[in-house]
């Protein structure tokens, strides 16, 4: 059973978050590999605590870009969906750079807070020119009163009330709603500005083109600071009605063996590098449920996918995007997502079909 991707004014996705949510009120919506997990509800009512704190302690009327350092994890989807609630742009920082390079990125961005968790910062060496601000510390601020509302917030107001408490029905599709910094192959990492359309529109087609749907967990453990992060893993679980789970890296097989096997994943983004390290580290029944997987960045090696699908039980197939697109341009579609009997969407070899509504051109 597909899913229908419901029709908002240009495709803003914090609207459809907070509608999604409502759907999985008491079902399960987003985890993590340390144990943290929350229904549709409760990521709901934590994200509204967030929007609260950092608008009443934190964040200043005239900030418009917030910066983000965590990695895939329950706190950093609470984050970032807390921030367009907050009338302000989240930036994924890229923890892999050097100091030098983030304090780069904030000063190009303007930004004044970098938001992020104790436990997190501890395992960085950065010295940023931005004031840094704990998540632990919302803890000490945020009063039993707070936590009243947002949990009446989350299961009672009507969405409709929360969308006129937050301004969303004024966000505009060509709005930014995030900035992805490059690699810096180039020289400096340069701000790519996407908008609630590229964004929205790009979860549109990723769903149309996979036939997503309200069974599917999605497993994310590319970084949210690139872009497939951001809208795919990140935005595509916030937006539509599957679950998502998180682990930190992509490089820990069998945490994210268990992790597969433990929620019953269905859908795995990745690299080609990242799945020879599954190949040879994980269990057949690691990935016993898994339905799709899609890889991207690099070319996907015919040898790695004979050889996936022959101790899985299932081939990777291979995509194609750049940030500038946010990011998917083309896929190519596994048979059992493809409408019956129909088997042109998958061609061995190739980065597979544009995705719908994107044009191209000879």
């Amino acid at each position: 059973m597909s899913m229908a991707l419901q029709t908002l004014p240009s495709m803003v996705l914090p609207r459809l978050f907070l509608r999604r949510c409502r759907d999985k009120r008491f079902r399960l919506k987003v985890a993590d590999s340390t144990g943290s997990k929350a229904t549709g509800g409760a990521l709901l009512a934590r994200t509204l605590l967030f929007q609260r704190w950092l608008a009443h302690h934190v964040l200043s009327a005239d900030e418009r870009f917030v910066g983000v350092l965590l990695p895939p994890s329950v706190a950093g989807v609470a984050v970032n969906a807390a921030l367009p609630l907050c009338g302000k742009i989240g930036v994924n920082l890229n923890y892999t750079c050097t100091s030098a390079i983030l304090n780069h990125c904030l000063e190009v961005a303007g930004i004044r807070h970098v938001l992020t968790s104790r436990k997190f910062w501890e395992r960085c060496e950065f010295k940023l020119s931005a004031t840094v601000v704990f998540l632990e510390d919302a803890l000490a601020q945020i009063s039993s009163f707070d936590k009243l509302l947002a949990f009446a917030d989350a299961h009672l107001t009507p969405a409709w009330v929360l969308d006129r408490r937050f301004g969303l029905g004024n966000i505009r599709g060509d709005d930014v709603m995030t900035i992805i910094f490059t690699s810096g192959s180039t020289g400096m990492p340069k701000g790519v500005m996407l908008t609630y359309d590229n964004v929205g529109t790009n979860v549109q087609a990723i769903q149309q083109a996979v036939q997503l749907n309200s069974r599917d967990v999605l497993c994310g453990v590319l970084p949210l600071f690139h872009s497939f992060g951001y809208t795919v893993t990140l935005w595509a679980v916030l937006g539509l009605d599957l679950a998502g789970i998180y682990h930190f890296s992509p490089l820990d097989a069998k945490v994210i063996g268990k992790l597969c096997r433990d929620y019953r994943a269905t859908i795995l983004m990745v690299t080609p590098t990242f799945l020879r390290g599954y190949l040879r580290r994980c269990a057949k029944e690691d990935f016993a449920t898994l339905e799709v997987i899609v890889t991207g960045a690099e070319k996907l090696p015919t040898d790695l996918a004979e050889a996936f699908e022959e101790k899985f039980g299932i081939r990777p197939v291979e995509g194609y995007g750049t940030t500038e697109l946010s990011p998917v341009v083309a896929v190519n579609i596994p048979p059992n997502r493809a409408p019956a009997g129909d088997t042109s969407g998958l061609r061995v070899g190739s980065v597979g079909r544009p995705v719908p509504e994107a044009e191209r051109r000879a």
